[in-house]
């Protein structure tokens, strides 16, 4: 076969998506070898042990991807396809992901480690390993696509991951793989029982999985407690109406858990880390036409030929893309203005840009307007 060798090192969390992309790389005839990313703080604490211990029974409360049994699993699917598997310690470098979380939270931004640990570890120090062992790819069981190097939506767009993609290079995509992008979730499913995966009915993972409980603003305290201090919660009109116990227990959108009551829906609409000031108001004072975004990675390089380009621009993973423009506005910065205002414009999350399928590139919300 044209892949027989062709080495690829296969990113695998022990989840049935992973799994599958293993078997298929497999049967496409690659040289595959699995390796699990042994995450974790930078003490050697596993990060899911943080939090308080919760249901731990069999395929229930699934929230992280990189616990001792999710280490097994994808040892027992590798075992069964017959395939070299190592685990990788990358704990140290985790901790530049949970630090940048920290960080983020403490700026009055709301950060999504996701795609930065997709940036800083799997794309690229686990494609480091791969270099240095003579492989030929890197892939994982993300739901997206790539084809001639260029990255694109998975055809199931229930399930799409090209947003927490996006920050990949155009160098390490054409060394990429993502051999399930083409596929739907119940396919991927279907493929597991047929091979008989112990993971085949495996619930997904949710949120992060070093904050396993959702308790960010705890995680965050535990870490950094002296940033923590008390504020004002104030109205649109600059009106005092309440305090908190920190700006980090916030984020923009937000309604519930916000201390006080006015007899209508409120919402975080700002947030002001120097002077820990959290301002809230009605749905309305959250839509916004316009934002600016920085660290940008453009995959279209036509994206710089100084003309406002239309797209359409995901500001969050569970956001449908809305038509917009792009206009590249500096060496790394870009503004974006949707034709119709979009609700909750979050500083520190991403922006991803798709003409279509395609994806432009994207970078990081700095502001909106």
């Amino acid at each position: 076969m044209s892949n027989a060798r062709k080495k690829v090192v296969i990113a695998m969390s022990g989840g049935v998506d992973s799994s599958v992309a293993a078997a298929l790389l497999q049967r496409q005839g690659y040289d595959v070898m699995g390796a699990f990313m042994r995450l974790g703080s930078p003490d050697g604490v596993n990060a899911v042990e943080e939090a308080p211990a919760c249901d731990t029974s069999p395929h229930k409360n699934k929230q992280g991807c990189c616990s001792v049994l999710d280490a097994d699993d994808a040892r027992r699917v590798a075992g069964m396809l017959d395939i070299p598997f190592y685990v990788l310690n990358f704990q140290e470098d985790f901790g530049r992901v949970i630090n940048y979380f920290v960080d983020e939270y403490n700026r009055g931004r709301t950060p999504n480690p996701c795609v930065r640990c997709n940036d800083w570890l799997k794309f690229g120090k686990l494609a480091d390993y791969a270099n240095a062992v003579g492989a030929d790819y890197v892939a994982s069981g993300h739901y997206a696509r790539v084809e001639n190097g260029r990255l694109m939506r998975g055809v199931d767009h229930r399930k799409d991951q090209s947003y927490v993609l996006f920050g990949v290079t155009p160098e390490a995509l054409s060394h990429t793989l993502l051999p399930i992008g083409g596929m739907e979730k119940t396919e991927v499913r279907r493929i597991a029982e047929e091979l008989k995966l112990p993971v085949f009915n495996k619930p997904d993972s949710q949120e992060i999985c070093f904050v396993p409980n959702q308790d960010y603003a705890g995680l965050v305290q535990r870490r950094s407690p002296e940033t923590f201090r008390k504020g004002d919660l104030v109205s649109t009109t600059g009106q005092v109406i309440g305090q908190h116990d920190g700006h980090q227990h916030f984020t923009i959108g937000q309604r519930r858990g916000l201390g006080v009551a006015l007899g209508h829906k409120i919402y975080v609409v700002d947030i002001d880390a120097k002077s820990s000031r959290v301002t809230v108001g009605e749905k309305e004072s959250l839509f916004k036409r316009s934002l600016v975004a920085t660290q940008i990675n453009l995959l279209d390089a036509t994206l710089r030929d100084g003309r406002a380009r239309p797209c359409q621009a995901k500001i969050r993973y569970n956001h449908d893309p809305q038509a917009a423009t792009v206009l590249v506005t500096g060496d790394d910065e870009i503004t974006v203005r949707f034709t119709d205002p979009q609700t909750a414009v979050t500083p520190g999350q991403a922006v991803v840009l798709y003409d279509q399928d395609y994806v432009l590139g994207g970078g990081w919300i700095d502001s909106a307007e």
